[in-house]
């Protein structure tokens, strides 16, 4: 069984986070990224059907040329190869555009499932399998906490307030998943090693056959129009228990509507 699994490069939620005030887009060059978080739970689960099934894994991404140590962690986890999509004109492309990046790439693989996080930390927008599924004409499984492989067909369990919903779909399909699904395993110092040597293929837009003029800042259908930087945080206020603490205390919960 052959498994894509779809990657992101991210800045790091744990850090401070900025906007590039030159065309607004995220300052990504000056950032601490780091692998989206949930898309770990999409490659360890490619690695556990793999193991199942047979097969191998593959790691797709589409981003610039530090990405490429995202690739290297997806790797040191087991995956087996990569192929990273870089090209400039790529940069400040919506989620509609980077659909047809991936489209494109996933069209000149060989693949039998697709996995990716529900979303990534940057974007939020979690629509990527949606996308991919109309482009490619595949049939798309969202929100997974479980995943199993029968023949030619891949079940899910979905978590709901009221339960699961079990879904079935044949194969080729998109699956994403939660971070409910599995615990990622830690990359050993023998798959770090491992990881180095191997093969990561990089292709550039005209490798896809798509026109630089369709992808890019200048046609993306979404776009930061302003931002402005969180103000400072402001000086607390003081409750001096003078017998009364308890009173001044609730008057200013209440005052806050938090009572």
């Amino acid at each position: 069984m052959n498994i894509v699994v779809l990657v992101k490069q991210v800045p790091d939620s744990g850090t401070q986070r900025s906007l590039d005030p030159s065309d607004n887009t995220v300052a990504r060059a000056t950032a601490d990224n780091v692998i989206n978080e949930i898309d770990e739970y999409a490659i360890e689960e490619a690695l556990q059907v793999r193991d199942r099934e047979g097969g191998e894994v593959t790691i797709l991404t589409v981003g610039p040329g530090s990405a490429t140590d995202a690739i290297r962690k997806a790797l040191s986890m087991g995956a087996d190869k990569a192929v990273h999509v870089q090209d400039d004109a790529i940069h400040g492309s919506c989620a509609i555009q980077t659909s047809a990046v991936l489209a494109a790439a996933l069209q000149q693989m060989e693949y039998d499932l697709v996995l990716t996080g529900a979303t990534s930390t940057d974007g939020q927008v979690a629509v990527m399998p949606a996308l991919l599924s109309e482009r490619l004409g595949i049939p798309q499984l969202s929100g997974a906490q479980k995943l199993t492989v029968e023949g030619s067909t891949v079940k899910v369990e979905r978590q709901t307030d009221g339960g699961f919903w079990a879904l079935e779909a044949p194969l080729p399909a998109i699956v994403s998943t939660w971070d409910t699904i599995n615990e990622p395993r830690y990359p050993s110092f023998k798959g770090i090693m491992a990881a180095k040597k191997k093969p990561v293929e990089t292709k550039s837009l005209a490798d896809l056959g798509i026109d630089p003029s369709t992808v890019g800042l200048a046609t993306a259908t979404s776009a930061v129009v302003d931002f402005t930087g969180r103000p400072p945080k402001g000086e607390g206020v003081k409750v001096t228990d003078e017998g009364n603490g308890a009173q001044e205390l609730v008057g200013y919960l209440a005052s806050q509507k938090l009572v």
